[in-house]
């Protein structure tokens, strides 16, 4: 199953910056949960270890794992890192999510 999952040079940036920070971890892991006032929600996390049935994604140095089972909800996503008036955080473009919130973690399908 061809999956296709991009990453912005303002998102690989920060990672970096984060990975920098806990010399321990390689990786910046993306999850989908059950949960958030739509539905699911993505959780963001540093790992130091890759699973085997991993996607990796790599871009300008720094590696984005997702697991399988949030692959399914993730297929065409593009991962996004924007400090704007409201804040600064991660932002998922998910052409599958059919509705989400406010903040922008919690979509539904």
């Amino acid at each position: 199953m061809a999956t296709s999952i991009t990453l912005t040079d303002r998102a690989a940036d920060r990672i970096r910056q984060i990975i920098a920070a806990d010399p321990g971890k390689r990786h910046f892991r993306v999850t989908v949960l059950g949960g958030g006032c739509s539905g699911f929600q993505y959780d963001f996390a540093l790992d130091d270890s890759r699973n085997d049935d991993d996607l990796a994604v790599e871009k300008n140095g720094v590696t984005v794992v997702v697991d399988q089972t949030s692959l399914v909800y993730m297929e065409g996503a593009e991962i996004d890192y924007v400090d704007d008036l409201i804040g600064a955080s991660f932002k998922i473009s998910n052409p599958q999510a059919t509705a989400s919130c406010g903040c922008g973690t919690s979509f539904s399908i």
